[in-house]
């Protein structure tokens, strides 16, 4: 079984993650930010990722960028090694739209060994400070965090109108492509 559970404490945030790469989308998911725990939510139930996420801390800032520091380690660990990211299906995409909205997310998880592959682009129209309880700015710090931890490479494009559907998009994105590129390939023999 492809999965993990790793735990973080810091001054500032405590937190564990539990994840099951070849699950259904269940999940169970408390940040102590409504919003995070909602995206989450949709990232595991459409990336059919089994998420528990357990988190608290001093600040919404430290919290999000935390989890996704601990919810990279939990992929990168579930991964396994360089044969656990061999087999995989490697590069995927998805576009998401969600009524006016809509976001691409395109990924290579391929990143093998300490530096790996870790880049992040996000460009996306977020044009207010907050949506719901998070700050904006706070979305691609996640998603950044979340990548450099996993060794993986995500590009985010996102436009549209309503925020809170902009980023609902690209975590609904996110997942979905990663649920496709960590899929096994049983052709995949080498990595290039």
């Amino acid at each position: 079984m492809r999965s993990a559970r790793i735990k973080r404490e810091t001054e500032e945030t405590n937190i564990v993650v539990e994840l099951n790469l070849d699950g259904t989308g269940t999940h169970e998911i408390n940040t102590t930010i409504k919003f995070f725990d909602h995206m989450l939510a949709s990232f595991s139930k459409h990336g059919f990722f089994d998420l528990m996420v357990k988190a608290d801390g001093d600040l919404n800032h430290h919290i999000i960028e935390d989890t996704g520091i601990v919810l990279g380690d939990a992929f990168k660990e579930a991964l396994g090694g360089s044969d656990g990211r061999e087999s995989a299906v490697r590069f995927a995409y998805a576009d998401i739209p969600m009524d006016e909205s809509i976001a691409r997310c395109a990924v290579d998880i391929g990143g093998i060994g300490g530096d790996g592959r870790r880049y992040t682009v996000f460009v996306a129209d977020l044009n207010k400070e907050q949506v719901e309880d998070v700050s904006t700015e706070d979305i691609p710090h996640f998603i950044a965090s979340f990548a450099s931890h996993a060794n993986f490479t995500i590009h985010v494009y996102a436009k549209g109108e309503n925020e809170h559907h902009k980023v609902e998009a690209i975590f609904k994105a996110l997942g979905i492509a990663l649920d496709k590129a960590t899929q096994r390939e049983e052709r995949r023999n080498v990595r290039d």
